[in-house]
């Protein structure tokens, strides 16, 4: 599906409003590092790529590291199903995602950046390289930026390989390494012992991009959108049985309700939010909010109508995680094949309730023993559709109702 940007459905979009190319990294040269840690901290900014985690903590802790090399690094491995934001951001907004990639390295005081972008997305490869020649021209990239004396920044594109498990940071310092796309024991954390064994910042792709804003409006004017806990837009990739699908920006706290409303959605029964690795919500939950405190995610919105069979939808996601895994750690390896043959169980009829709860029981296991979140969170959509879609999955003649 070609992605459809579609700027904003409310007024004041964060990332879909105007931006002038370089005016972050002309701003943060005029304000200096501390002031910018300042204003990353007091925006509330939490990583876009569905971890949420605090961006400012890791600016701030690898600024403090003492190291001969530093380096940013940007994840645009987009493999979590369903989502195709960052594809949009890079191929419309490749501005936003480089300056804020030349801001950080200004501010934790790195020469090198690299985009480590999805292996499926190599026909991007060609038009991006041209956008970095063209900021080299422009002095925003390379030797003394913008006349700055001693501040020099350079950014290169690495090409990943496909592997789902490659989003996780540590796995995606690993294939950047040249070595198998493993996540690695932590701690030590990459921003003390990251890419080559340096301090490494890795920010999601729409981090980066709303970074860019940040530091030319400033964090108070951020904060006017989203909630209290959940600050600034978000940008969703919207697909399945919805009339309008495509990449919209909506700020955070939108509910279910109004997103289905927004890319005109009917008689909408379930909508998994995270992506496959994310929680299937019911129609009886759809006025929950789409932030960090409740339902949240890194992009990936995909509705289900009436006509869907969660069961089967249950087990498209199974297959993707048994291929997926990466097979280093036994809860992730060994848990998702049974949890996919337990759902072949229950489409054959063949199976009690007391097998089902100890396979519940397993998912919770994974969730606290996997290695990385890739085993860590294929559980949820076993769990969620399981328990919100019990009485379409278990009392349908299909599914053997006598088999408790």
């Amino acid at each position: 599906m070609e992605a459809k940007i579609n700027k904003t459905h409310r007024e004041g979009a964060v990332l879909f409003s105007p931006y002038d190319a370089g005016s972050s990294i002309k701003k943060a040269l005029e304000v200096g590092r501390e002031n910018i840690l300042f204003e990353v901290r007091e925006s509330k900014i939490k990583g876009r790529g569905g971890a949420g985690f605090p961006t400012a903590t890791k600016w701030m802790l690898v600024a403090a590291a003492k190291a001969d090399k530093k380096y940013i690094v940007c994840n645009a491995d987009e493999g979590e199903p369903g989502t195709f934001k960052d594809r949009v951001l890079l191929t419309e907004y490749p501005d936003l995602v480089f300056d804020g990639m030349v801001v950080a390295g200004y501010t934790i005081g790195a020469e090198i950046g690299i985009l480590y972008l999805r292996g499926e997305y190599i026909f991007m490869l060609e038009q991006l390289e041209d956008y970095l020649i063209s900021m080299r021209q422009n002095n925003l990239l390379g030797k003394n930026i913008l006349g700055k004396e001693g501040f020099n920044f350079d950014i290169s594109i690495r090409l990943g390989s496909g592997a789902y498990v490659c989003g996780e940071e540590t796995a995606l310092i690993e294939s950047l390494e040249g070595h198998r796309g493993e996540p690695r024991n932590r701690p030590p954390y990459p921003v003390n012992t990251g890419y080559m064994g340096y301090p490494t910042v890795v920010n999601n792709v729409e981090t980066l991009a709303s970074i860019s804003k940040i530091i030319t409006k400033g964090a108070d004017w951020f904060k006017t959108h989203g909630t209290e806990k959940s600050t600034g837009s978000k940008l969703f990739s919207v697909s399945g049985d919805c009339k309008k699908p495509g990449v919209y920006e909506l700020p955070w706290g939108t509910t279910l309700n109004e997103l289905i409303k927004i890319v005109d959605a009917e008689n909408t029964k379930a909508i998994q939010v995270g992506g496959a690795s994310g929680v299937c919500i019911p129609k009886s939950q759809f006025d929950r909010q789409l932030s960090y405190e409740d339902a949240s995610t890194g992009g990936s919105i995909m509705i289900f109508n009436e006509s869907r069979k969660m069961l089967h939808v249950l087990k498209n996601f199974m297959d993707f995680f048994v291929e997926e895994s990466c097979g280093q750690c036994t809860p992730c390896r060994i848990g998702n094949v049974k949890l996919l043959e337990c759902v072949e169980r229950i489409e054959k009829g063949e199976y009690t309730f007391s097998y089902i709860n100890s396979m519940k029981d397993l998912s919770r296991t994974m969730q606290v023993a996997s290695k990385c979140g890739l085993g860590q969170s294929s559980p949820n959509p076993f769990l969620s559709i399981l328990e919100n879609f019990k009485d379409e999955i278990f009392r349908s003649k299909e599914n053997g109702v006598s088999h408790a």
